[in-house]
């Protein structure tokens, strides 16, 4: 299966966080998050481990009781359940993959490969 690159579909999610599927399968899904500065992702947790790497921006990450900023080039990985929120320091570009596939996502796929693919 393959995505192709596209600068429409983005969906936002919450006040300047904006979601995009670009893939997935079976066990994994991967997203891309375009992040407003000043924009905060609220305290959360989910069953999902979610890996993910900054293309461009900064972010405050907070993991747990663990702070870092979070420059591009920098990755992370927030484990299953654990507690997590973002703070938007500079519009940022963030890309993320979910493990087991995250089903609620599947909505923000744009490419038609996708859509087909998985109908």
């Amino acid at each position: 299966m393959f995505g192709k690159k596209s600068n429409r579909g983005y969906t936002e999610i919450l006040c300047g966080i904006k979601i995009k599927t670009l893939a997935y399968g079976e066990d994994t899904l991967m997203t891309e998050f375009v992040l407003s500065k000043d924009s905060l992702l609220p305290e959360h947790h989910h069953r999902h481990e979610q890996t993910g790497y900054l293309i461009k921006g900064k972010i405050k990450l907070t993991i747990e009781s663990k702070s870092q900023i979070i420059n591009p080039g920098d990755s992370w990985c927030i484990p299953s359940n654990a507690k997590h929120k973002a703070e938007i320091i500079e519009d940022s570009i963030a890309i993320e993959v979910f493990s087991p596939c995250r089903e609620e996502y599947k909505q923000y796929a744009v490419s038609d490969d996708l859509n087909e693919h998985h109908q």
